[in-house]
């Protein structure tokens, strides 16, 4: 999408996966009512963000970025919600808020709920999303969140990390919302899930139908920041007060 002039857009890092993105998904741009950008990492694969954790990808992530800010990204994204590891020196470089993945959310959920309740993680990948994916996203109780993950299961590997861009969305959703629905099964303290990979929101609605719970994801982070940057002005009749009868 080529940005309005009149309106900030949120710039999306991508990763460098060959993955179909319907509506929903972060990456396509059809998902959002406002301007967006979106810039490729070279380099930048699932298998180096997720289970390598690696390091040298900082510069490239940077220097996307960075091109992404020269075309008029007022904040910046991603496609992937592993890439917190990189969230505090993009923090700290750039000169535009940076949002880099959906667990940033978790701080803001642990306030709205009871102490005693518990968040439902499910993830792209359980094994590898550790304590301090989580301290990097801003949550100090690891004992209030819950996990499960998709490693396992076929439909959604086959979408997401063969690299055949193959999309079988009704058995994805169908192992999403069992993953869910399990996970709150066997943890009945959860009472809000968090989504945490940017291709599970357009299975958001099917999950919230099942579960009947609170559901967090990508989109609802995104929309939130792109609302502090993007105010609208408010019109309507005013509302005066009543007055006491007496």
């Amino acid at each position: 999408m080529s940005v309005d002039e009149k309106k900030p857009a949120i710039g999306i890092l991508v990763t460098d996966a060959v993955i179909t993105r319907p509506p929903g998904d972060v990456g396509n741009p059809a998902t959002y009512p406002f301007p967006v950008l979106y810039q490729r990492v070279p380099s930048a694969s699932l298998e180096r963000i997720i289970e390598k954790e690696d390091p040298e990808l900082l510069p490239p992530i940077l220097e996307a970025a960075r091109e992404l800010v020269k075309g008029g990204a007022a904040a910046i994204t991603s496609t992937c919600g592993f890439m917190i590891l990189y969230q505090p020196e993009l923090a700290r470089r750039l000169p535009v808020p940076v949002f880099l993945s959906s667990l940033l959310q978790l701080p803001f959920i642990r306030r709205v709920l009871s102490p005693e309740d518990q968040i439902g993680i499910v993830t792209a990948d359980a094994r590898h999303l550790t304590p301090r994916h989580l301290r990097l996203a801003g949550l100090d109780d690891m004992g209030a969140v819950r996990i499960r993950g998709l490693e396992n299961q076929p439909a959604f590997r086959e979408a997401i990390f063969s690299g055949s861009g193959g999309l079988d969305r009704q058995a994805i959703q169908k192992e999403v919302v069992g993953a869910a629905r399990d996970l709150i099964r066997e943890n009945p303290g959860v009472k809000a899930v968090l989504l945490e990979c940017s291709n599970l929101p357009p299975y958001a609605s099917a999950v919230q139908k099942e579960v009947r719970l609170p559901i967090f994801d990508f989109n609802t982070m995104i929309h939130q920041v792109y609302r502090a940057i993007q105010q609208f002005p408010y019109s309507g009749p005013f509302l005066s007060p009543k007055r006491s009868s007496k």
